[in-house]
């Protein structure tokens, strides 16, 4: 009877192995704690819900697509070693991640030795995509978002005197200096340019300096925690100069945690969860019936993320590889996903057609010229 249950217990445990050996995963690597939790947090919902619909459908001949999110805290050295960890677990085939330009291009290295694709569905830094062949992103660059913004600024807006705010990182530095860029290429004016460190809450000095300047906009490069705090200090000092920034602003808790101090700041979206676009519809009906939340940009780019990854792995024949799953993505064309339809182009960067939005009695719009 011991034999017999030994043998059970062998053949139990061979069995198990030979299952993990055949389960399938991605790899996520968010902020889910730390001053950019919000972000991380829907990060992985998104990326839940496009799995969870994959796999309710079958998944891949059966098999079903799973994850393993990891908390980088938005901090580039854990993002690291997360990689470290993902690149060693030969059952993750691709990365999505992370939330930062500077969290990605640090773990960037880590992926592209290993051969594993890290897909950012936010990472805007040109220099991103340049880190090697497994770098992808689901995103516009800065390089064509500043210009866009600052076309946004002085030709709809009618502004020619811009100041400038930024955090000072990878990001911030990009974002403000294509911004300035484009918007002097049209002829505005630059009166002030000012940086902050990131975990700044007192933005009292920067705001004194420029209010001497008389600018007719600010533009930030900034997050929508960050933005709330600057314009209620902004108010406290009766500033009344429009914000504009990047799709970076674009979430409820901006206005949650703005009040009123945020009514009439302008930003971009390369998602609108108000669209009339069926596929937008059916989206943003399953992201409210299982979080009971209308779904945000960042929701929005990680559900695209996770689903171009699955559309990959269905194109592939034979043994699904790390290798395989590179060739398959760079080889989608026009997948129709939340946030338009994406192709990479050959430096895996993709094209998106972003709406202009304001802040008006308490809700995002689109504007309206």
């Amino acid at each position: 009877m011991k034999k017999i249950l030994i043998s059970l217990l062998l053949f139990v445990f061979a069995f198990s192995a030979y299952a993990m050996a055949g389960d399938l995963y991605f790899g996520l690597s968010a902020p889910l704690t730390g001053d950019y939790a919000q972000y991380g947090e829907v990060f992985k919902k998104g990326v839940e819900l496009a799995l969870e619909e994959f796999n309710e459908k079958g998944g891949l001949n059966g098999t079903k697509i799973k994850l393993i999110a990891m908390d980088s805290k938005g901090d580039p050295k854990e993002a690291a070693n997360i990689a470290q960890k993902f690149v060693m677990d030969k059952r993750i085939i691709a990365e999505i991640g992370d939330f930062t330009s500077t969290c990605c291009l640090a773990a960037a290295p880590i992926y592209q030795r290993a051969g594993l694709v890290q897909l950012s569905p936010t990472s805007s830094h040109p220099d991103f995509t340049k880190q090697g062949d497994y770098m992808f992103r689901n995103i516009v660059t800065q390089e064509a978002e500043g210009p866009y913004i600052a076309a946004y600024a002085y030709k709809d807006l009618g502004k020619k005197r811009a100041a400038v705010i930024y955090i000072q990182n990878d990001w911030g530095i990009v974002a403000k200096d294509n911004f300035i860029k484009g918007f002097k290429k049209l002829g505005g004016t630059i009166v002030a340019e000012e940086k902050f460190n990131p975990g700044t809450k007192d933005y009292t000095n920067i705001l004194t300096k420029i209010k001497g300047k008389n600018p007719d906009i600010i533009y930030i490069a900034m997050m929508y925690s960050e933005a709330a705090l600057l314009a209620k200090q902004m108010k406290k000092l009766g500033m009344d100069v429009p914000l504009i920034g990047t799709g970076a602003l674009y979430s409820p808790k901006l206005i949650e945690l703005g009040g009123d101090a945020v009514e009439g700041l302008y930003c971009t979206s390369s998602f609108y969860p108000y669209s009339d676009n069926p596929v937008v519809k059916s989206f943003v009906e399953k992201y409210k019936a299982k979080y009971g939340q209308i779904p945000n940009m960042f929701a929005a780019q990680a559900y695209d993320a996770a689903g171009l990854l699955l559309a990959a792995l269905k194109s592939i024949n034979g043994k699904i590889t790390r290798k395989k799953v590179k060739e398959a993505l760079e080889a989608i064309k026009d997948y129709p996903g939340v946030t338009g339809l994406t192709t990479f182009d050959k430096n895996h960067n993709v094209k998106k057609q972003l709406t202009k939005l304001v802040v008006k009695n308490g809700d995002f719009v689109e504007f309206k010229k």
